[in-house]
């Protein structure tokens, strides 16, 4: 579960990381009084969990309380790399002298954690661990050993980072670990012109297995979340929504992404990404088609499933029921492979449905469902 930048930055708050004054409002008129309160300029920010905010116009600097409210009537209810920006963050503006990078993330591979640190932060970090790797350092960090003053000084060393980061770099690990963290980050880290080492901005995610023990985050998650995402969760499918026009329906979370990636290759936008798992009844069908052809954005859907567990004759028996169902007024596109594939075809050909029709590989699917968006 990934928190919102405001939910992080109490975490550094309750674990003795500096961090600026801030408010969370959803309300412009509010947004003024925060920046009065912040003395007058403030920093307004979306809260949403994407990265990438601040170059899609998702973080701005205002000179006043009625610049305040007036960015805040622009940013509220935008999307912002598909997500609807519902609540802002006003924080207290500071004199930045030098930005840094630090994060621990589980590194699954080796079976521990990574400390990643830089002594160049900011909105082009991406840039500088592609271009200049040599200037990101990477440490491995013992889970039983933890981050001491001393593991921190070995990691601040090899970034390049000042020793007043060696405080902030031992209370991000007891973020980490008393929140149940798999990824903690600072970017930026930044040194003031007054010689204040602050955190700028986090990204915390938090293990989903140890949710129960962190309950306090879950109501703002729901609230904000997509009404279509809050019902495909009520009903036990996983669900994303994007903003394409193609509806997407996959067993197994690598189908589903490649099945994304192929239809955007085929000159359309995937709609949503929706994992029905191993199982297609036709309960679960049904469900998944509800909730993808609730989004009036769907101009077409592409059912790719590769029989398993479930063969694919069970599948189509659970289209073909779902269909009667749901009633679609959009058209289906079906492909079936895997076990029981010549079957499952077979059962779809026999009751030929006016709008579903089927193809044999993920490409030649992939394409049908593009043109039938583009031509609906």
């Amino acid at each position: 579960m990934d928190l919102y930048e405001h939910q992080a930055r109490q975490l550094f708050q309750d674990h003795g990381i500096p961090v600026p004054r801030a408010e969370v409002t959803r309300s412009p008129k509010e947004a003024r009084e925060i920046a009065r309160r912040l003395g007058g300029r403030a920093v307004v920010k979306a809260q949403v969990k994407t990265g990438g905010r601040g170059k899609a116009g998702g973080v701005r600097l205002v000179a006043d309380p009625a610049a305040a409210e007036l960015t805040a009537r622009q940013m509220l209810g935008t999307a912002i790399n598909g997500h609807r920006v519902r609540t802002l963050m006003l924080a207290e503006p500071v004199d930045i002298a030098e930005e840094f990078y630090v994060s621990y993330v589980l590194d699954r591979a080796a079976g521990g954690f990574l400390a990643i640190a830089c002594a160049q932060g900011g909105v082009d970090i991406e840039e500088v661990a592609a271009h200049h790797p040599q200037a990101v350092a990477r440490i491995p960090v013992d889970r039983a050993e933890g981050v001491t003053s001393a593991k921190a000084g070995e990691i601040a060393s090899a970034a390049g980072l000042p020793p007043r980061t060696v405080d902030v770099l031992v209370r991000l690990w007891q973020v980490l670990v008393a929140e149940d963290a798999l990824l903690v980050e600072v970017n930026p880290l930044v040194r003031t012109a007054q010689g204040h080492v602050l955190a700028l901005d986090g990204k915390v995610t938090l293990d989903d297995n140890a949710r129960f023990r962190h309950a306090r985050w879950g109501d703002e998650d729901t609230e904000q979340r997509d009404p279509l995402e809050t019902e495909a969760a009520a009903r036990g499918l996983h669900y994303v929504k994007l903003d394409g026009e193609v509806g997407i329906i996959g067993n197994g979370a690598g189908l589903v992404m490649s099945t994304l990636d192929v239809v955007a290759g085929c000159g359309a936008r995937p709609a949503d990404f929706l994992d029905i798992g191993g199982g297609a009844s036709a309960e679960v069908m049904a469900d998944a088609l509800s909730v993808v052809l609730a989004d009036p954005a769907v101009r077409s859907v592409l059912v790719n499933v590769f029989g398993g567990i479930t063969a694919c004759d069970t599948v189509a028996d659970g289209i073909l029921a779902a269909v009667d169902r749901v009633r679609p007024t959009k058209p289906l596109v079906v492909r079936l492979d895997g076990n029981n594939a010549a079957r499952g075809r077979a059962i779809l050909d026999a009751r030929a449905h006016p709008l579903v029709e089927q193809a044999a590989t993920m490409d030649g699917a992939a394409r049908r469902a593009a043109e039938l968006a583009h031509t609906a």
